[in-house]
Parts: structure tokens; sequence; C-alpha cells
């Protein structure tokens, strides 16, 4: 349990078939809770917009903000690994951009950063890894371009685009990512990614066969006015934030969660 995580653990765990337990997290005092409770990885996600911000999705988050909550996120944690969001605008413009975001959340105190996009940003992973930045990418349902698909909606139910999905993990996995969040995308695509790469795949609303699953931490709570199909309220019968988190990890880790009715 005390074993410090690092990204050679968390392949080493897909390796064996042991499934990475992450969780959402925004501050040192929940970081600390988590970490106890076992949870592999803490994703200082961008999320944080909606749920402590108050605003209708992640777009409005910025660096400066960013780099404070993953700064208080490692002050709080001892042995899991920590990814942060790199937020809309700081990475699209050029792969200088996206190093010098990139160096300001390691400094601060991730391990890892993560980005959104499929192709296109192949060369901005490569620029990234080449220059000691492990990267996660992400795929499926992207947050921050959530204006351009007009919603919230599940990701590569067509044939071209499960095809190019696949082929977009792939470029991904080569340009260096060392992980892949898949979000909202249909639970047959997940696996078949997962069976793809030689990295782990973190699902969340992909269903039960990738390498491990994600949730944001105030939906794990029960504390959004509405939750969505994904995820499930693990305080509801538990005694407490701790007690919540280690049967979200247990779940995990056993297969349980997420549950057919938790995918798509």
């Amino acid at each position: 349990m005390n074993k410090i995580i690092t990204l050679s653990t968390l392949k080493s765990m897909r390796d064996k078939g042991e499934k990475i337990a992450v969780l959402t997290c925004y501050d040192a005092g929940f970081a600390r809770v988590l970490d106890a409770a076992g949870v592999d990885v803490l994703l200082v996600g961008d999320s944080l917009g909606m749920v402590i911000q108050g605003h209708a999705s992640t777009l409005p988050v910025k660096l400066a903000e960013m780099t404070y909550h993953t700064r208080c996120v490692a002050a709080g944690t001892e042995r899991a690994f920590i990814v942060a969001d790199l937020p809309f605008g700081s990475y699209q413009p050029s792969p200088g951009h996206a190093f010098s975001a990139s160096a300001r959340l390691m400094a601060a105190g991730a391990h890892m950063v993560k980005l959104e996009g499929g192709a296109v940003m192949v060369d901005t992973v490569a620029f990234l890894t080449q220059r000691g930045i492990p990267v996660c990418a992400h795929l499926g349902l992207l947050p921050q371009s959530v204006n351009q698909i007009g919603g919230y909606k599940v990701q590569g139910r067509e044939d071209a685009a499960a095809a190019q999905l696949i082929a977009d993990a792939r470029a991904l996995e080569a340009a260096g990512a060392g992980l892949i969040v898949l979000e909202m995308v249909p639970a047959a695509l997940a696996k078949a990614v997962t069976e793809a790469l030689a990295i782990p795949t973190i699902g969340i609303g992909a269903g039960v066969d990738c390498s491990g699953q994600v949730l944001v931490l105030y939906d794990l709570l029960g504390l959004v006015p509405r939750a969505p199909k994904f995820s499930k309220n693990f305080l509801a019968g538990n005694d407490g934030i701790e007690a919540a988190a280690r049967a979200y990890v247990a779940a995990v880790k056993d297969g349980s969660f997420p549950a057919a009715e938790h995918a798509f």
C-alpha cells in the first residue's frame, strides 16, 4: 500500500491484469484521504471548473488555476501517481505552448500531464515525451470540444468513427503517450482499443474492459444534481469518504464496477 506508484508501476499493473483505480482530486485534504484509501492515480482534472467553480463546462479553467490545484494535491499525496489536465487553450496552439504549460504543472508536482485529441495531437505528444514530460492522451468524448461536437454525447458508435479512434490511439501510443483515457465510447470499442495497445487505458463510461477506471470525485460522493449514467454513488451505504473511496477501489479491482448499466 505504501509503495510509491510510478508510470512503470501502472504499466506493470496493466501487464498483470490488475485494474487501475483513478479518481479526480483538487486539494490536499482529499488527496490525503484518497491516497490512504489506496487510489492508484489522482487526476487533477479541469473538471474543477464545473464541480468547484460552478461553470457549465471545463473551458473557463485557467492554467494558473490548474497549477494551484496541482500544487495542493501534491502537498497531500505520498504514494499515488498524479496526473494534471492541461486546460483549454494552453496546449493547442503549438508544441512549444504545450511544453511551457506542462513544465508549470510538472513543477507544481504533477507526474504526468493530460491533453485531449487524436491525430492532431500526435506531434505535440512526441514533442513533450521526447523532452521528459509523460503524457496521458484523452480520446472519445472530449469535454474541451463540447461546443464543436454539440454536447456530451457517446462517441465512436459508427464504424468509421470507431476505426478512427483505434487509429488515433495507436498513433498516440507510437508518439510516446503513456496512458490513454477513453471517455463515453461503446464498451466493445474500448475493449478493442485496450487490446490494440501495450499501454494502459483508463475508462470513464467505456465499459469494464479498460485497464482501469476513473470517476469525478464529486460524482462518486453523490454531490452533483444529475449523476451521469456511468457514475455510481459510493458514499451511499459507506461510513465516510475514505470508506467510499476504498469501496470504489475494491469494485474497480474486482471488476464489479463499472457494471453493465454504467456502459454504453
